[in-house]
């Protein structure tokens, strides 16, 4: 349970730097100075979710689900870009009701739109996406010459299973 807690709280930041590049550059593209693509809010979402995924592409896999990498990096490279397609897909539709079909077209319902329902949407399929499809790897084997007894702290019983070894003497 604390192991799942630690990678959520990974998680929760890796994907708190992605919003923040997500969310800025969207901005930067449609508000900003020249306001590059300031009447396609759509493919500005696009290319700010494109961005956003290389910094989260390589803050999870390099640390929030380190642990589960696995061998085959193509593998997880396609599906973790599947993910994300698919996560981005939620974001630019929720963009797209709100935008097209109900007319709300103002600064602030574009970002609620895409950056608070869209993207919150899209981060719960993408952890639940992450977890069982992409980084699908165990842990890394211990060393030989590690030191203990070769059980990793996860692989030990639960406390609340019998003990079926004796007790260690008491100190003195």
């Amino acid at each position: 349970m604390r192991e799942r807690l630690a990678e959520l709280v990974r998680f929760g930041f890796v994907g708190g730097l992605a919003f923040v590049v997500d969310a800025g550059l969207f901005n930067l593209l449609r508000f900003g100075p020249g306001e590059v693509l300031g009447h396609k809010p759509l493919t500005a979402k696009v290319v700010s979710v494109a961005v956003a995924t290389v910094v989260a592409w390589l803050g999870n896999r390099y640390w929030t689900f380190a642990a589960r990498r696995t061998e085959n990096r193509t593998r997880e490279f396609v599906a973790y870009a599947v993910a994300n397609v698919i996560g981005m897909a939620i974001a630019v539709g929720c963009l797209a009701v709100s935008h097209y079909v109900l007319g709300l077209t103002s600064a602030l319902a574009d970002n609620i739109a895409a950056n608070v329902v869209g993207l919150g949407l899209g981060t719960i399929f993408r952890y639940l996406a992450y977890r069982f499809f992409v980084f699908t790897g165990g842990p890394a084997p211990l060393p030989d010459d590690a030191p203990g007894d070769g059980v990793r702290p996860t692989e030990l019983a639960p406390a609340s299973a019998p003990c079926t070894t004796a007790a260690a003497p008491p100190l003195r």
